[in-house]
């Protein structure tokens, strides 16, 4: 198959670079008070694309859009309709809500923003290195914002070194897109390997699947279509391609919740406590992983402490199960437990292979792999001085959750319903994610706050009730387009 090569002055920066070095960041959540003004601010913004710079550049400004902010700037149901299901519904709709575990507390009828008539139209995102942050920010919204756009709130964030608010490194695991698309998907894969097919990230280029992602089109002769590129349907101009979707939840961390009950069940002794909090999250503080480092090298894979699978834990003991990192990517392949040559290989494919007992509860995780953006809020709490009740004037602490994907409901929801919030995930009952389960019995399951410690030929471990550590306080679908589909937009395109 011939790849057309990704123009990367078309596509925004955040895609390619995430930004990691400008470490003080902002998301502004606006509504669109003149349509007019917003167009004009909008074809005058800094949007920082993908090519790579040396030096790279000291600050960058991101836009994404909301279905409801499309329909805000005049572009036609017509072309929205061209969008995924799930952008265009948006998350707070009931069913997705009770799929993403938005129920109770979560729910977004207490959202601090994106809940029912809280829902943003764009997020505009600063990034900039702390010296010259307030600067460009102001540089950038320009005497036309207050014309554009009523703000509705401001989300900062933290530099945490490089550690979430619960205390462990973050950051560390990532796919790897193939930006040259050498790999040539549909095929089976017998061994895990972290490089996934750019169109899994990037609309208009083939996933692992081996498709083009659907995407919205546009005939010719449409308002302002010369803008776009052309599609590899007939006649179409490709208002996705170089774009992708953007998936944003603010998720607030009680750090003192957790390290307490963390400390109760370990009996007050911190080598337990410390042993039993890296058993939840799957690695420890420093992000070592919990199962042994492999030797060979896994392709796509820079970072030591990523060069392992759970090939080497069948039984758990390791790494549980319910680990958060086991859930969020389980390090498996196509084809469960690896037969180890030809012949088995052919009979795993055939179906005379030997089953485990999880093979039929985990998809292959090439399909569901995401791209996360994210940055922490709020002033660093270490797990000692957690352990003191919070003063009344306590700040929040946090994670400003940001993933892309081509695909919300294959990548984003599958992993948050099928992974992160099942109770069946892996063969367990009566658990859900340890970290951000929201604890909420559901049909068949009443129970949901365990944890279970496997332990290699002894008896097996059950923490139970555990708190929830974790609270959605905001959240909405959003599309991050490209340069050229931005420069559409704030045409108005078919207006």
């Amino acid at each position: 198959m011939t790849h057309s090569e990704v123009d990367y002055a078309d596509v925004q920066g955040l895609v390619r670079f995430g930004y990691k070095r400008l470490t003080k960041a902002s998301y502004a959540l606006v509504r669109v008070r003149n349509v007019n003004a917003a167009r004009a601010w909008l074809r005058s913004a800094p949007v920082a694309n993908a090519v790579e710079m040396k030096p790279p550049p000291a600050a960058a400004l991101q836009v994404a859009f909301t279905s409801g902010g499309l329909r805000a700037l005049g572009v036609s149901e017509s072309v929205i309709a061209g969008f995924s299901h799930e952008f265009r519904a948006g998350m707070t709709q009931e069913n997705r809500a009770r799929q993403l575990g938005d129920v109770e507390s979560n729910a977004p009828r207490n959202w601090e923003w994106g809940g029912s008539g809280n829902e943003p139209h764009l997020v505009i995102m600063f990034f900039a290195k702390p010296d010259n942050f307030d600067s460009f920010v102001q540089s950038a919204m320009g005497e036309a914002w207050s014309h554009a756009f009523t703000e509705g709130h401001r989300l900062t964030t933290e530099n945490l070194d490089e550690f979430e608010p619960f205390g462990f490194a973050d950051g560390i695991s990532q796919p790897q897109i193939d930006w040259a698309q050498q790999r040539e998907p549909p095929r089976i894969q017998y061994d895990y390997t972290n490089v996934v097919a750019l169109g899994e990230f990037l609309l208009g280029y083939p996933n692992e699947y081996g498709k083009i992602t659907d995407r919205p089109l546009l005939d010719p002769d449409a308002a302002n279509a010369e803008l776009l590129p052309a599609a590899d349907a007939p006649e179409k101009k490709d208002l996705g391609r170089n774009g992708t979707y953007l998936v944003m939840r603010q998720l607030e961390q009680d750090v003192r919740t957790f390290w307490q009950f963390i400390y109760r069940q370990a009996g007050g002794r911190e080598a337990e406590a410390q042993k039993l909090a890296a058993a939840i999250v799957g690695r420890t503080q420093e992000g070592d992983p919990l199962v042994p480092i492999q030797e060979q090298p896994i392709p796509g894979i820079d970072v030591r402490k990523n060069q392992f699978t759970f090939d080497r834990d069948p039984a758990g003991a390791c790494c549980p199960f319910g680990a958060h990192v086991r859930r969020a990517n389980p390090r498996n392949t196509d084809l469960p437990g690896r037969p180890a040559n030809l012949l088995h290989k052919l009979l795993t494919m055939l179906g005379f292979g030997l089953n485990g007992f999880r093979d039929d509860l985990m998809s292959s995780v090439r399909f569901h792999r995401i791209l996360r953006r994210g940055r922490e809020y709020g002033p660093e709490l270490k797990p000692k001085n957690a352990l003191a009740p919070a003063p009344s004037d306590d700040p929040k602490r946090g994670l400003h959750f940001i993933c892309l994907n081509a695909n919300i409901a294959r990548q984003f929801e599958f992993l948050q319903n099928a992974w992160v919030a099942s109770t069946k995930f892996s063969g367990l009952t009566g658990e859900s994610d340890p970290l951000l389960g929201n604890r909420r019995g559901i049909p068949g399951c009443p129970v949901t706050g365990n944890f279970t410690l496997q332990r290699d030929g002894g008896l097996r471990r059950r923490v139970t009730g555990l708190p929830q550590f974790v609270t959605v306080r905001g959240g909405a679908y959003f599309f991050l387009p490209s340069l050229r589909t931005l420069r559409y937009f704030s045409g108005t395109g078919d207006a």
